[in-house]
């Protein structure tokens, strides 16, 4: 696989030069070089009228690994509490399985698990279940070692975990061990029946481009999904039948090289970002730190939590816990109130799935209108006064 200028036909025009998306091409002594780093995207190709550009690419037999069945979902606990995000996977794995035709699983490790049977209320066919006190907390090279066990065994055909600083740790490892690919920090799954793939998309390039990858010969395929972006399923019965499947742990051999001492919460604010179902947001529009004042006052109105985007946080208006977009949270509540932010698609990101979004701008050509339910042009510090006022009967 490689690219190469055909001379002859090269008249020098530059065009390759600027299409570019690497900045990997120059003209150097009246010819066209191409430095290392070449993707062979073939956007200086598409851009050459002398088709003096030619991309040759290997064609290679894909061998898809055989005997892979099955949908799973890495069900997260915390203190023998399921996730949230693990009922999120749950309905979107639900709906890939039906797809497929084929079962899903939910893979469960912890100690005196109490709530294991919801896994299959929400629509597990499965649970393999390892309850041990070793794995009451989270031990990266325990829960990596039995995952990769459980994988060979039951041989499933697609894995998912959430993208969470636990699935972030232990996910690739696993990945890694099986030889296979992982799509981390997924905003979209979807379902390519005829060659039975998953689709799995993800923002790349800060949040420009949305990517969509596939793994087309290694099993299972894996990824690693972003909290909130799916939205949980009512049960759908308590009584609902499956099977629990009890899987027994010999640490025999296995030593953790880690040990979690604790967990410190996030106490920065009165109600937690990503919880909360409704958010009072603000962005650069504000001016300056002093007017988050006026957004908090319109929180503690409505009872919500405070967010921001980007540009607040790196001016040090509001600390990055209450960052809301494709480099702080993702959020999915009820009601998203965006007052002075722009809509950037870095902030979409992390913002676009809630029920409701109410946007006030004084510029009614912002992008954030464009995804908004309601729009209010007009002057922020007077609108949003406004609106605390009339929530408080003054």
């Amino acid at each position: 696989m490689g690219i190469s200028i055909d001379r002859g036909k090269c008249i020098l025009c530059g065009n390759c030069v600027a299409a570019c998306p690497f900045g990997l091409i120059e003209i150097v002594d009246e010819a066209v070089q191409i430095k290392d780093g070449c993707t062979l995207c073939g956007a200086c190709r598409d851009v050459c009228a002398c088709d003096a550009i030619n991309i040759e690419a290997v064609q290679e037999e894909i061998e898809v690994e055989e005997g892979h069945r099955g949908v799973w979902v890495f069900a997260e606990q915390r203190n023998g509490e399921i996730k949230g995000v693990a009922y999120e996977l749950l309905s979107k794995g639900r709906e890939l399985a039906d797809v497929l035709k084929t079962e899903l699983g939910a893979v469960c490790f912890g100690h005196n698990m109490n709530e294991v049977n919801q896994l299959l209320s929400y629509g597990a066919d499965k649970v393999y279940l390892v309850d041990h006190p070793q794995f009451k907390n989270f031990a990266e090279d325990l829960y990596t070692t039995k995952m990769v066990e459980l994988v060979c065994e039951y041989k499933p055909e697609i894995v998912l975990a959430g993208a969470t600083p636990m699935g972030r740790s232990f996910i690739p490892r696993v990945a890694s061990r099986l030889g296979t690919g992982l799509t981390a920090d997924c905003t979209g799954l979807e379902i390519d029946l005829e060659r039975r793939l998953l689709l799995q998309t993800r923002p790349t390039f800060g949040g420009n481009i949305m990517a969509t990858i596939i793994c087309q010969a290694k099993r299972p395929q894996m990824a690693t999904v972003r909290p909130r972006v799916f939205k949980r399923n009512t049960r759908y019965n308590a009584e609902r039948e499956g099977r629990i499947i009890k899987v027994d742990f010999d640490g025999e051999g296995i030593t953790s090289r880690t040990r979690l001492l604790d967990f410190v919460e996030d106490l920065t604010g009165k109600v937690k970002l990503e919880d909360s179902d409704i958010i009072v947001a603000g962005g650069r529009g504000l001016g300056e730190a002093g007017n988050f004042s006026l957004l908090e006052e319109l929180a503690q109105a409505m009872g919500a939590a405070l967010g921001s985007s980007r540009p607040p946080v790196d001016d040090g208006w509001i600390p990055y816990s209450h960052q809301v977009g494709q480099t702080g949270k993702t959020v999915c509540p009820r009601l998203y109130i965006a007052c002075g932010i722009s809509g950037a698609v870095q902030h979409l990101a992390g913002m676009q799935t809630s029920e409701i979004i109410v946007a006030i701008n004084n510029d009614p050509g912002a992008p954030i209108f464009e995804v908004a339910t309601y729009g209010i042009v007009g002057d922020m510090f007077k609108v949003v006064p406004m609106l605390t006022s009339k929530l408080r009967g003054t």
